[in-house]
């Protein structure tokens, strides 16, 4: 971690009644770039506590007046999310298991070294962040479970119905469906209703990972492990530990690297690029991607063992134009989503011929379009309904992706702001469906002949429900 990274993230608070040992923590801390104020005592933690915030906290088990574990007990009383590792000599080593098991994030076992130190409050800074950023997403579906995944249709409700039960087990799941049909949403309902649901929830996407890169973002690396690597790094399978590791787009990793991503998830163990000691990580794998892995597989892009390891429990999700019972629903969620988010919308329901223009279209772009088209209509509706005339073109009527890419340009009706952005969108849609012809339903080879980041040009597919898969040639 670099000390600007850590300066702005992590504060924390060493407590021994040993002045020596407390001090030498703080040295090899504030040298990594923490800030770190040191007390005395169980009591003396406590007053500075009040006086400033801290991420972590470090703490001797043995103390006299308040041990390591009654401070843990007030520390989790007063601020659930500061972080609490334990400092502990071998015959105190159940203790801080226990410990472990009632709120303390961590342990380190006399005598330990600066990079042991440094790599526990480094887990500990970052299980942090992930976990305030996850906070939220719970509360949210705590108060509103069923807001988040709505649904009429049967077929999505046995979906659900199976995701919940997959959560009582730690099996691998591997969530298969066209592009915006909710995968991550699922990935998440499925993290918040098993037992690992107060631990971190992290999701990558593995489309946006360079293949110089990969191995160091989920692994993580040690310092001079390659040109730039200033400082250590941990990687996100040490971020997720305890929780849920997301794997979106995993049908894009390079198949080098698929081997090595079996290896960490058959042995919970992962090596930092550049280093030589294992670490012992405790995830469940979810897995997602756009595409038929079973085809990939045939087709040699797949790895055949890394599949079966990720198919243990498969989620095939339908695209909506095959559960048309649920765009009703939606369109309404999205509708009050946006209602509350901008008390001046002055749109509260559909007309007739809005829903209907709805349910008419196919959805390509799946749960994304629909929430887009909701979007635009009510940017530019004026009323309290919502009608047909104010839907996108391509909703208000049925149209197929060949219809669009051969469609003129429209100046019919409009400002010239709209007919401006009509124009740009037929121009974007032709130009990346050209170059997906062009290289086959390749997205890297596409995205590099149009000077753009992978990441970005998939952004673009998304927008208008464009799918590779349509343009390859075994397709």
């Amino acid at each position: 971690m670099s000390s600007a990274a850590a300066q702005a993230q992590g504060a924390v608070l060493v407590v021994d009644d040993e002045p020596d040992l407390a001090e030498s923590c703080a040295f090899f801390l504030r040298r990594a770039g923490y800030r770190v104020t040191t007390a005395s005592s169980g009591a003396g933690a406590i007053e500075c506590m009040t006086k400033a915030a801290f991420d972590v906290v470090l703490s001797d088990v043995r103390m006299p007046g308040m041990s390591g574990v009654q401070l843990l007990e007030q520390i989790k009383a007063r601020d659930p999310d500061v972080e609490v590792i334990l400092v502990t000599a071998y015959p105190e080593l159940e203790t801080a298991v226990h410990a472990i098991k009632t709120g303390a994030f961590d342990y380190l076992k006399k005598p330990f070294d600066e990079t042991q130190l440094r790599e526990r409050v480094e887990r500990a800074i970052a299980h942090r962040g992930i976990k305030a950023r996850n906070t939220g997403f719970r509360d949210r579906m705590r108060l509103r479970d069923a807001a988040r995944l709505v649904w009429r249709s049967p077929a999505f409700g046995r979906i659900v119905e199976n995701l919940e039960r997959a959560a009582r087990t730690d099996a691998s799941v591997l969530i298969q469906g066209e592009s915006g049909t909710g995968k991550e949403l699922l990935a998440h309902h499925l993290h918040d209703s098993s037992p690992r649901a107060e631990k971190p929830f992290v999701p990558v996407d593995c489309s946006t990972l360079s293949e110089s890169l990969i191995e160091s973002e989920l692994f993580g690396h040690v310092k001079g492990a390659f040109s730039g690597a200033a400082g250590s790094k941990m990687g996100l399978f040490q971020v997720a530990d305890g929780g849920t590791l997301f794997l979106d787009e995993i049908g894009e990793l390079p198949l080098g690297f698929q081997v090595k991503l079996l290896r960490a998830i058959q042995e919970r163990q992962i090596r930092r690029v550049g280093g030589t000691e294992t670490v012992d990580v405790d995830v469940r794998i979810v897995a997602a991607t756009n595409r038929v892995l079973a085809d990939e597989v045939e087709a040699g892009r797949f790895r055949q063992d890394l599949y079966f390891r990720l198919d243990v429990v498969r989620i095939d999700v339908p695209p909506l134009r095959e559960r048309k019972e649920d765009i009703e629903p939606l369109a309404r969620h999205f509708l009050a989503e946006l209602r509350q988010r901008e008390p001046g919308c002055a749109a509260n329901a559909f007309a007739p011929s809005a829903l209907q223009a709805l349910l008419a279209r196919d959805w390509p772009g799946n749960l994304r379009q629909l929430k887009n088209a909701i979007v635009r209509a009510v940017a530019l509706g004026a009323g309290p309904l919502i009608e047909a005339r104010d839907l996108p073109d391509d909703t208000a009527s049925p149209a197929r992706p060949a219809a669009r890419e051969t469609a003129a340009l429209d100046i019919s009706g409009g400002t010239l702001q709209e007919i401006k952005a009509r124009a740009v969108a037929a121009l974007e849609i032709g130009y990346v469906q050209e170059l997906l012809r062009k290289h086959d339903g390749n997205v890297t080879r596409s995205a590099e002949e149009a000077g753009m980041a992978r990441s970005a040009f998939q952004k673009l597919m998304q927008r208008y429900g464009i799918r590779s898969s349509e343009y390859r040639a075994d397709s």
